[in-house]
């Protein structure tokens, strides 16, 4: 048994390589490869998928894990080598369901689609990204179809993402977030931010961002920060971890895109060294991931504690545009609600709402009720029923995410959920961490980074979402409650017309 198990282990150490190598090239495309390199990338990233996907749903692997059945029953539940057994387990019977030139069809689209979505948001044409958008929806229909499902045939895409979780449960969190979510944008005071839009010199807010991934708990040397179009985190071990962000012109949108990718880049430098090269090498679910985007961007990130300390060296960075503004005036304006375009510049309470959106439009493009073709007409609908605003041209709209374009169909609800999880997660830190405010104001975040690391990240994939979100709250229910008084406490204490 013990062969068997080193066996196992050797043979998915090489397919972690593999899906590792894969990441390396999808990294690449989006941040340095030249744009016509993108067909030969395709064909690559198609090739490894393929392979990595064949070599996974193997008899052998499948014997080897009826072989491990009574070792995996013989020690604690969230021992690694049980842990191990079981999760592969279930990822080999949802991968066998698969055939493997569907898996590389797919992987190939999604990158040619990548190419394509960056070139038609550039021009702002919709009409030369629909054949991709048709064909990857086509191609996440066909997978579908892989699977039996009892509530809604979305429910195969979003378990990629979310393992265990129903559309149905998603959509239970969602209609209790939604009109509350509504009810506090209406009633939320104005704030005056006019000061942030204003240019802003990128070099220089490069030079902030990276000074902050500086003290966030990130071992030197296991960390690199790149500009990009659509900012994302990918890792390609523990202790090699790519972050991205982009730097407007105007505004400092980059300050928390930052910070949000280094939630995500907290999570994968944090996993027990012991995972590595294994399927327990992540995190459980992107809710659980996303909960700690949005904890270090917005709980962190957004905080009086926090920019008790950063504050002044921001002035310092930027002594015209800021030098006038106070502390209150500043917190107010990167904490108020205001209804606008762009998801991944919206503000906490408007930002659910967003996801809401695209996790309406999404079920509907599965199921067949929305074509790819009427995709904007429905965005623009969305948007001015659920955020009162009119989107002037896709580039804005329905091009604005990558999602679509890469493949990432069913991704879109764990940003909600992650921001819904954040806040159960966060009153067990705040009772761990007492002098946490303290700390912060100290610009000393490392303790925060410690205890999410031994409580949380160091985990992996050991446990189901559930069983992770019940180790730390007790409850394994993802809870709106506390969000929505978290969103309410916020707002209400905005000054009016500040």
């Amino acid at each position: 048994m013990d062969a068997d198990l080193r066996t196992l282990r050797e043979r998915l150490a090489e397919i972690a390589d593999l899906q590792r190598a894969m990441a390396v090239l999808g990294w690449d495309q989006r941040v340095s490869m030249p744009r016509l390199g993108a067909p030969a990338r395709a064909e690559q990233l198609a090739t490894l998928g393929r392979i990595a996907h064949e070599r996974f749903t193997s008899d052998e692997i499948g014997r080897l894990l009826e072989e491990l059945r009574p070792l995996e029953e013989s020690l604690p539940y969230d021992s690694d080598d049980a842990s191990l057994v079981r999760v592969t387990r279930r990822d080999w019977e949802k991968n066998r369901r698969v055939p493997a030139e569907l898996r590389a069809e797919t992987i190939r689209a999604a990158a040619q689609g990548q190419q394509v979505w960056i070139e038609a948001r550039a021009n702002n044409d919709f009409a030369a990204f629909l054949p991709a958008l048709e064909r990857n929806f086509e191609l996440r229909r066909r997978y579908v179809e892989c699977f039996e499902w009892e509530d809604s045939p979305y429910t195969p895409l979003l378990d990629d993402f979310e393992p265990l979780m129903e559309t149905t449960e998603v959509a239970e969190v969602f209609d209790t977030i939604k009109p509350v979510l509504s009810e506090l944008v209406k009633e939320a005071p104005r704030v005056d931010a006019s000061f942030l839009d204003v240019p802003f010199d990128p070099d220089r807010q490069r030079e902030l961002c990276t000074r902050l991934l500086d003290t966030l708990g990130f071992e030197p040397g296991s960390w690199r920060l790149d500009p990009t179009v659509h900012p994302f985190c990918i890792s390609f071990s523990t202790r090699d971890v790519r972050m991205t962000t982009r730097y407007q012109p105007i505004g400092l949108d980059s300050i928390w895109s930052t910070m949000h990718e280094a939630g995500h880049g907290q999570y994968a430098h944090g996993i027990s060294p012991s995972l590595e090269r294994t399927p327990l090498a992540n995190a459980p679910s992107l809710g659980l991931n996303e909960s700690q985007s949005r904890t270090w961007e917005n709980l962190v990130g957004r905080s009086l504690p926090f920019w008790a300390h950063w504050y002044e060296p921001l002035q310092a960075t930027f002594p015209d545009q800021l030098g006038h503004v106070s502390l209150d005036r500043f917190l107010a304006a990167i904490n108020r609600a205001e209804p606008g375009l762009i998801r991944v510049e919206a503000d906490e309470t408007t930002y659910s709402l967003h996801i809401i959106l695209r996790f309406d439009l999404e079920q509907r493009l599965v199921d067949g009720s929305l074509a790819p073709k009427d995709l904007p007409e429905a965005w623009s609908a969305g948007m001015k029923d659920l955020l009162g605003v009119d989107v002037p041209d896709d580039a804005q709209g329905v091009l604005q995410d990558t999602h679509w374009a890469s493949g990432g169909i069913g991704y879109f609800p764990t940003y909600a959920l992650g921001n819904v999880i954040s806040l159960q997660l966060w009153a067990v830190v705040r009772e761990a961490l007492p002098d946490l405010d303290a700390q912060m104001e100290a610009g000393d975040l490392r303790p925060l980074s410690a205890w999410l690391t031994e409580n949380l990240y160091s985990l992996g994939r050991k446990l189901t979402p559930k069983e992770t979100i019940e180790r730390l709250t007790g409850s394994p229910a993802i809870d709106p409650q506390p969000y929505l008084a978290y969103l309410r406490e916020k707002l209400s204490a905005l000054p009016a017309g500040a």
